[in-house]
């Protein structure tokens, strides 16, 4: 039962991405008896999907979990919906800046994450890290890839698909980054967890039931 996990590049003049930073980290000190496989995705509309998809086919994995970098927060954050618009505030690393467009052509208007959602959250509290269930992915690159992963993953049971966006790299002794950060440590627990939260629910050791209350919702 192999593990795929992705990060992206850096983007937007940045020299470092917390989302691969995390990945990586991640692979390295992985210990599970599951294959754990990591892909570094580039950060743009045209190539991360391609290179998501040809880990996927080359690896088949049965837990996908992307990551992407969410500046301005300082929680872990379970998305919950990828919805299929394109609106980039900003090029992406080949220069294109769609706006108002679908992730696919007459595509549903959006896909749910597979990845047990309210025990993720639940299991990712009790390990100490400060994390939130997300309903909005934004209209960038992220929202895009994980669209594409939501759709590929749509219908096949035996598959646990969807997306984490992880705050900033805070550095032991320097400056936090504007907006709020974690340091790498917690990163690499939360995405741990949420690994083997859907590990366990392939595997019908997940009581969902348990979390089936828990509130995670927002007025706005």
């Amino acid at each position: 039962m192999t593990v795929l996990l992705s990060g992206f590049e850096p983007f937007d003049g940045a020299a470092t991405n917390a989302s691969w930073q995390a990945v990586s980290a991640l692979r390295d000190a992985w210990d599970g008896a599951e294959p754990l496989v990591a892909v570094e995705l580039p950060c743009t509309f045209a190539g991360a999907w391609p290179a998501l998809e040809t880990a996927i086919e080359e690896h088949r994995p049965r837990v996908v979990v992307a990551v992407g970098l969410a500046g301005g927060t300082s929680a872990v954050r379970l998305e919950r919906v990828a919805i299929n618009v394109v609106d980039a505030r900003i090029p992406d690393n080949a220069g294109s800046a769609p706006v108002d467009v679908p992730v696919v052509e007459g595509g549903p208007a959006a896909y749910f994450t597979t990845l047990p959602l309210k025990p993720s959250l639940v299991a990712v509290r009790e390990a100490g890290v400060p994390v939130a269930v997300s309903s909005t992915a934004g209209t960038y690159v992220c929202n895009a890839t994980f669209y594409d992963l939501a759709r590929w993953a749509d219908g096949r049971d035996d598959v646990r698909a969807g997306f984490v966006h992880v705050p900033a790299v805070s550095s032991p002794g320097g400056p936090s980054p504007d907006g709020g950060s974690l340091p790498l440590a917690a990163h690499v627990r939360a995405l741990r967890v949420v690994v083997e939260t859907a590990l366990a629910d392939l595997d019908r050791r997940l009581d969902r039931d348990a979390a089936s209350a828990v509130s995670a919702g927002a007025e706005h």
